[in-house]
């Protein structure tokens, strides 16, 4: 067995027949546990399931690398606060003022960094506007996975969230001209609202045949046509062209809906790929 946590110091013991779950919680492998958190079951090794009752709190678990600032750890998507790294297709220059594909360098080196101290913790600070968790997040060593990335040049602070709490540790990576440092790069979140900008100025519409209507012929979207959808019970879903509902999706930014241009940028937003 993994390294054990202590989750509440109980005795064992028993109700009706039913054992109390015990006190400490082994964490190897899959297994792992949600603090005093999130709503949701996990199963333990012995094969009892906990569940997690309030709001916030906090998660342990082996980390799936989405990009540069999001994890995914027990099913649950995390977003790094303070901080922003370069989407997966974003391009950046080295030195000698070559493009490469920096989103997809800090995914790499986190994927790295993470997988040579696990488990990792985050500690839940709110939800954003996609529902996703935001939290500070560490290593099973303790370091800072937010400080980390920062510091080596896989990220920036990004000032609107983080009031500046990793601007030293940008001031000394640009300084030694380390990670997306080393040549140019467009602030992450510079590089997105420009993209959403060319999807919108770049939207084509067909002329309208005595089959398409304006509705329809007003949702043409240029490449980018995965419409990312909003359902009553507050489910985020994206639908891709030939899927079963996509023709009658309506999307409504006005409601926080959006569009995408690949599954992996609706993913890595939080949205989920529809059934049908």
């Amino acid at each position: 067995m993994g390294k054990v946590v202590n989750f509440q110091r109980q005795k064992s013991g028993r109700a009706g027949g039913i054992p109390t779950i015990l006190a400490a919680i082994g964490i190897a492998g899959a297994t792992g546990y949600f603090g005093p958190g999130l709503m949701g079951k996990l199963p333990l090794s012995n094969g009892v399931q906990m569940a997690a009752s309030s709001r916030a709190g906090t998660i342990v678990g082996r980390a799936s690398v989405i990009d540069g600032d999001t994890i995914e750890i027990h099913g649950e998507r995390i977003r790094f606060n303070g901080i922003d790294a370069p989407e997966s297709a974003q391009p950046c220059a080295d030195s000698g003022g070559r493009i490469y594909r920096c989103g997809a360098r800090s995914a790499e080196a986190l994927s790295e960094w993470l997988a040579a101290s696990s488990p990792t913790t985050c500690k839940f600070v709110e939800r954003d506007q996609y529902g996703r968790f935001v939290g500070n997040c560490t290593r099973a060593d303790g370091a800072s996975v937010q400080r980390w990335l920062v510091r080596n040049g896989y990220a920036m602070d990004w000032p609107r969230y983080s009031n500046g709490a990793f601007a030293k540790e940008q001031s000394a990576a640009r300084s030694e001209k380390i990670g997306i440092w080393q040549g140019t790069v467009q602030p992450p979140w510079e590089w997105r609202a420009a993209q959403r900008g060319k999807a919108d100025t770049s939207s084509v519409v067909s002329p309208m045949s005595s089959a398409t209507s304006p509705a329809a012929a007003s949702e043409q979207s240029g490449a980018c046509n995965i419409k990312g959808n909003i359902s009553r019970n507050g489910v985020h879903i994206y639908h891709v062209p030939g899927q079963k509902y996509y023709a009658q999706t309506r999307i409504s930014a006005g409601k926080g809906e959006r569009w995408f241009c690949t599954e992996q940028e609706a993913r890595a937003a939080g949205w989920r790929r529809s059934q049908q």
